[in-house]
This record gives C-alpha cells, structure tokens and sequence, in this order.
C-alpha cells in the first residue's frame, strides 16, 4: 500500500513513528473530453485572458483576494516558509473524545496508520488503550500545507486516522433555504412512517451495497469494445519549418520591397518624311 505520509504521534511523552496510508479510493469511471470531429483530447491550457499568451508556470504567482479584483501577491518563498516554521511531521493528540460525540457531518477523509521503524510496541499500545477505554484520540495535523483537526481511532486491529473539518468549515444549517419550523403531520402519518422505517430496518452490511451505474457504464464500454466501436483520434499532420519559413521570408521581401514609381508614358517620335526625288 503507498505510503502518502511519514511522521509521528505523540501523547505526552509517547512518540510513535507512523506512517500514512490512503484508506479509500476513488471508483468512478474517467472519461476523457474529445474533439467531436477527429476524437483528439482536448488540452486544458493556462492563457491569461487579458495578454492572450499562454502561460508557463514561472508566469503563474499565489494571490489572495481581498476585494473583487484586487489581490495580494504571496511569493513560492513566503509561502514555503510558513510551511517548514508550522509543519512538524507530527500527529499530536491533545484529548481523548468518545467518537460518538462528532456527528458525522465533521468527517473528512480517511487513513489507515502503520508502525514505522522502532515504532511496533508504542503502536499496539495505543490500540489497546483505545480499545479498553472506547476512546478516540482528537489531533491536529498538519497536511498539504493546512492544519487539520483528527480522530485516531481503532478499526479492525489497524489505527485509522480520519480528517474533520474545523467549526467554522461546516456551513450554517440556519443559511437552509425553506425547512419548515413545524411538522404539519397528522399521528396516522407519523404511525405509518415509523411502521415503514421498521420494516425496511436491517444490519448495515456493506459489500451488499454496489455502485449500479458504474457497473452498468462499465458494461456500455465493454460491449462497445468488443463490437469494435472504439474510434482512434486523427493524427495531426506533420508542419515543416521550411514552409513556414519560406513563407515567411517571402512576405517579409513583399512587404519590405520598395514600390516602383509610375513612369509617365513615352510618346514615340514620328520619323522625319523622306524627301520627294525631283522629277
């Protein structure tokens, strides 16, 4: 399994060496965007809208916005910086929270932690710890240049750290648009809503539960691959230099080649008469 992430959790004076690992991963099916007429990719490119040139990215700076339109530039140095002074590569928990406490709503992402080198003993003895309190450990991290707040928590004999949002990135429910303030419902129709709920009531099994759309557009590619209806992007024909640059010369020659002046038309002298011979 790749390892995202090296560091360490600390607890008072217990440090273990971890490291990261991605415990989910992302099934949906990639479908590339085509030129229609010759089936090309199409490339995404950086083009500053006001110079129209096409960007590199040493031409590329950070900026924040302070007000529509105005920005404050922070420099790759500044930036990398602040980075090193906070980042620690460490785990640190600072309480212990009984999971069920976090409503669901606060959770992120999800990792599985590995002992590191040295790391084994202090390893199994948070899990234990963990296990006989029913407890999880709150902690901060700092990933990808942000601090995040997680809960380490045992899963399957393994250590699962799982990122959740600060207070202030869950929105508002208050800013909800339209929730009624009262349930206008009558006791027959709450009776037979909690007979339904009952009914359809079960053990959470997951594996029973498959992403049908990704199985039924995985089934459309693999018929229309093997009906041979895949289509093959048009190969862009060859450019040579030399064209463009005999084109190029030539207009430059055109174009810097001096206008001849308008000559005013020559009249073509008449030839003197010849002399009568006398009689």
């Amino acid at each position: 399994m790749h390892t995202i992430w090296k560091g360490s959790i600390s607890f008072g004076l217990v440090n273990i060496p971890i490291k990261l690992h991605a415990a989910t991963e992302d099934k949906d099916i990639k479908l590339r965007t085509l030129h229609k007429k010759c089936h090309t990719p199409i490339k995404y490119e950086k083009i500053c809208p006001v110079c129209e040139t096409e960007l590199a990215m040493d031409d590329i700076v950070k900026g924040y916005e302070i007000t529509k339109g105005k920005f404050i530039i922070l420099d790759e140095s500044e930036l990398d910086e602040l980075k090193k002074a906070t980042e620690e590569k460490a785990v640190e928990i600072i309480d212990f929270i009984k999971i069920e406490e976090i409503d669901p709503i606060y959770f992120n992402r999800s990792y599985y932690m590995s002992p590191n080198e040295g790391g084994m003993k202090a390893y199994g003895l948070l899990r234990k710890a963990l296990l006989e309190t029913e407890k999880a450990g709150l902690a901060k991290i700092i990933m990808r240049s942000k601090e995040q707040l997680a809960i380490i928590r045992v899963y399957e004999n393994t250590l699962l750290m799982e990122t959740i949002h600060f207070p202030d990135e869950v929105r508002n429910v208050g800013d909800v648009p339209n929730v009624p303030a009262d349930d206008q419902v009558s006791k027959k129709e709450i009776d037979t809503a909690i007979l339904l709920i009952e009914q359809l009531t079960t053990k959470f099994e997951p594996e029973k539960y498959t992403d049908e759309y990704r199985t039924k557009l995985m089934e459309l590619i693999n018929s229309k691959q093997v009906g041979k209806q895949a289509v093959t992007p048009k190969e862009k024909a060859p450019t040579t230099n030399v064209t463009d640059l005999m084109a190029a010369l030539q207009a430059s020659i055109d174009k810097t080649k001096p206008k001849e002046e308008k000559k005013a038309p020559t009249r073509r002298k008449k030839a003197p008469a010849k002399a009568k011979k006398a009689q």
